[in-house]
């Protein structure tokens, strides 16, 4: 029985650590993954920021958590961690996949948008819409949007950022991928952030010509409108970040030709 993907190879650009299930879904569905993470998530020097900020968890209304590496890339969920130092402070989490992270940490998580999985979507939350006199603190990487800091003090709230991790664009071997553009053999890209779309234009520079004709699928209008700005020519947005909702998208196109 012929599957729906019929060998097609689709590169995936998600970090290393975060690329195998997407991988496996599309080999599951009969496509061939092709790695070239474009991101790499690395820790930040700032062992003494972190612990004199965990030392006044208890100052925050709001814990704020951007994404799943801002869980898991510090220790800071350990057992001698968890309830004291975090106090009475409530737990907000940027979309499903952080609220799944903070439950394998054992935090509870109390807010988690129900429907986006971005900073818009957070802010939309009733919870959040009047903050005066509350401090917030916004845990995520290096370099990360304002939008959600900027709206959350507009709401009266005091914000501060913990950086626990970095964004770094990692040393890989691009020598198989610009072989299948000049071939015309790659199905299908998958991006999950601008700035990983960023890198792969930088990555794969001598092939740019071929890299914009193929077909492009990232997880938001944001990151759609960076890639046509960029030269992509034929670009769909997921449902949801998901990787069985990036599945859903690259089958369509592989099917479709859309």
């Amino acid at each position: 029985m012929t599957q729906p993907l019929n060998g097609a190879r689709v590169l995936v650009t998600r970090p290393a650590h975060q690329a195998d299930n997407l991988c496996q879904l599309i080999a599951g569905h009969g496509g061939v993954p092709v790695r070239l993470p474009t991101l790499a998530i690395a820790p930040v020097d700032n062992a003494l920021a972190i612990r004199q900020t965990l030392a006044h968890l208890n100052n925050y209304q709001w814990l704020i958590f951007i994404s799943a590496n801002a869980v898991t890339m510090h220790g800071y969920y350990s057992d001698g961690v968890k309830m004291t130092q975090f106090g009475s402070a409530q737990i907000a989490a940027i979309g499903k996949a952080t609220a799944a992270a903070l439950a394998a940490a054992g935090l509870p998580v109390d807010l988690v948008p129900s429907n986006g999985y971005n900073s818009e979507a957070l802010l939309a939350m009733p919870q959040l819409q009047n903050l005066q006199g509350q401090r917030c603190l916004i845990i995520r990487g290096v370099g990360g949007r304002e939008e959600l800091a900027t709206s959350l003090k507009q709401r009266g709230a005091s914000v501060d950022y913990l950086n626990v991790y970095q964004r770094v664009m990692p040393e890989t071997d691009n020598s198989e991928v610009s072989l299948l553009l000049a071939q015309n053999q790659l199905a299908a890209i998958t991006i999950t952030s601008g700035e990983a779309l960023h890198n792969l234009a930088t990555m794969l520079a001598s092939q740019q010509a071929h890299l914009f004709e193929v077909p492009l699928v990232v997880v938001s209008e944001r990151i759609k409108t960076i890639a046509a700005d960029q030269g992509f020519k034929r670009i769909a947005v997921t449902e949801h970040p998901s990787d069985e909702a990036i599945l859903k998208t690259v089958t369509m196109y592989v099917i479709g030709g859309e």
